[in-house]
């Protein structure tokens, strides 16, 4: 996310805030009920855009995590590529070797 992107979130926020207690204000309660109820709407809001974090963090499904995991395929298939069949053939026998004392 860039920063610019982080102000403008901000900022969206905030004219949320200040709609909500203004609809709020206008559906009839009083200027400290409107204020309380726009918090009160504004922090569930919060809470549940930090568990959509918390959540994208425990299961790594984060830009970066992503970025990483395309940079380490991107390698390893360059190294791959790079291997002569002599050498292919040697590291497909080792790993059926391992497999096989596995078992």
């Amino acid at each position: 996310m860039r920063r610019i992107d982080a102000l403008g979130i901000g900022l969206g926020i905030f004219i949320a805030g200040g709609l909500a207690y203004v609809g709020l204000q206008l559906a009839g309660l009083d200027g400290q009920q409107a204020g309380i109820w726009s918090q009160v709407v504004l922090v569930i809001g919060l809470i549940g855009w930090i568990s959509t974090y918390a959540y994208r963090a425990v299961n790594k499904n984060m830009t970066y995590h992503q970025q990483r995991e395309e940079y380490e395929q991107a390698f390893f298939q360059k190294r791959l590529d790079e291997l002569t069949p002599e050498e292919l053939a040697k590291i497909q026998a080792e790993i059926e070797q391992e497999k096989q004392s596995q078992v």
